[in-house]
């Protein structure tokens, strides 16, 4: 089994759903029940305010208050990874300002994604000046390199460089391409640079190649699978490792057949009997009736339900 330092997060970390009410609203109490459920439920950390959680269809005021308010109801920040990167760096800085205040774990940070062919010094510059921004010596940043979605990269050159000007705050990545050569490679060049894959099925081969973990949408249901993987590969049991590993892949490949954040909704509803859990912001659209029936038929197809959920 690779060696693995558990100095900082690692583990199965959700990206988490944001639930709103019937004004639209962020449902702070609804977010609270669905974060204490997780982490009794296989989660090792909550990515809350990433691309799951609709992130960037909220304000920063919103995006504020749910942090303050996850911490009030007994969240530890010490379990959170909150996105807080913005296209302005001020409100970036003022939501990664809070994050450490409220001792979260570190700040999961997009590139600067709104304007394109972006350099390696600009996207250099733009997270060094909200570093310098927040100037505490507290802050944690986790680089979001999802280029499919910011059209930006972190490329390992501009890692590198983060790296030696500051290797106590740049720590580590999620890494959402779903290219696992570049996850593995990373991991190998950085020593100490925690790298997480956005994608289940490359879970296990990041483990074994000194990943840190995973970061993804379908742990809001699936926690439990994927932590039977990190834990069979903690245990150094290589074959039950395996066995969970396929089955976290059959229940992925189902939800990856529709717009993520819409289905686990859904399903969340469904298994919860809480209609709002269904509410997603436009331009995302909620699960159509047909689509709705077609994923719980897949989903009993596999074998997949949830218990216990609230």
């Amino acid at each position: 089994m690779q060696s693995q330092s558990f100095d900082r997060p690692a583990g199965v970390f959700a990206a988490v759903l944001t639930p709103f009410d019937d004004d639209g609203a962020p449902d702070t109490a609804a977010l609270a029940l669905h974060c204490r459920w997780l982490l009794t439920n296989g989660c090792d950390g909550l990515s809350i305010l990433g691309t799951t959680g609709e992130a960037n269809s909220l304000s920063v005021d919103e995006r504020l208050r749910l942090m303050e308010k996850l911490v009030e109801d007994g969240i530890p920040g010490r379990v959170l990874l909150p996105g807080t990167g913005c296209c302005a760096i001020p409100d970036t800085v003022r939501l990664s300002v809070r994050a450490v205040q409220l001792e979260a774990a570190g700040v999961l940070l997009l590139p600067p994604f709104f304007y394109k062919s972006v350099s390696n010094d600009g996207v250099f510059a733009a997270v060094s000046e909200v570093i310098e921004r927040v100037g505490d010596a507290r802050l944690r940043i986790y680089l979001y390199h999802f280029p499919q979605m910011t059209a930006v990269p972190f490329s390992p050159a501009v890692i590198e460089r983060l790296r030696m000007r500051y290797p106590e705050t740049v720590v580590g990545m999620k890494d959402s391409s779903g290219d696992l050569a570049s996850m593995i490679a990373n991991t190998a060049r950085f020593p100490g640079f925690s790298v997480f894959t956005g994608s289940d099925e490359l879970l296990l081969p990041l483990l074994r190649a000194g990943g840190a973990g995973c970061i993804t949408g379908v742990c809001n249901v699936a926690a439990r699978l994927a932590s039977d993987v990190w834990s069979a590969w903690k245990r150094d049991e290589q074959a039950a490792a395996e066995q969970a590993q396929t089955r976290l892949n059959e229940v992925r490949r189902v939800f990856i057949a529709y717009p993520l954040s819409a289905a686990l909704k859904e399903s969340l509803a469904a298994y919860s009997g809480r209609a709002r859990w269904r509410r997603v912001r436009p331009p995302l659209l909620p699960l159509s009736d047909q689509e709705a029936a077609t994923l719980r038929a897949e989903l009993d197809g596999v074998g997949f339900a949830l218990a216990g959920v609230f």
